[in-house]
């Protein structure tokens, strides 16, 4: 098959297979008139390109899965070199996961303080000659 019939059943731009092709995952074979010529296990490979990224992966850590298939095994992910793969982008998610469970605490005790705060200015705005409501935007008092 030709380069915008792969391109379309992969769901992807005839650039982006021009790009693979450059970076090396995609083989650059030609048929007797010149043109890129495609196959249904090239195919195979732009969809375990394209799962790995949907899931977050670089481009490069796709590599290992491609070589995987490219050596004849039935999954991008059987060889060592992939798994050795899964296990970094595991450990990068799970840093990320503790990086964002450390902003979400932080968040979440600044919003306790802000709502205790506005509770406290709400209660003193109940008190005869507390302090008057005020716009924080612009600082202009209503």
């Amino acid at each position: 098959m030709r380069i915008g019939e792969l391109a379309a059943r992969a769901g992807t731009t005839t650039r982006t297979l021009r790009y693979y092709e450059a970076r090396g995952l995609l083989p650059a074979r030609r048929d007797e008139h010149g043109h890129r010529a495609y196959d249904e296990h090239d195919l195979r490979l732009l969809e375990q390109i394209r799962t790995l990224q949907d899931f977050g992966f670089e481009l490069e850590e796709t590599r290992p899965f491609v070589e995987c298939l490219r050596a004849g095994h039935p999954a991008g992910d059987a060889c060592p070199a992939s798994v050795a793969v899964y296990r970094s982008k595991l450990a990068e998610l799970d840093a990320l996961i503790g990086e964002l469970s450390r902003v979400r605490a932080t968040v979440a005790a600044q919003l306790a303080k802000a709502e205790r705060a506005m509770g406290e200015l709400a209660a003193d705005a109940l008190v005869p000659g507390g302090p008057e409501p005020r716009c924080e935007l612009g600082g202009q008092e209503q």
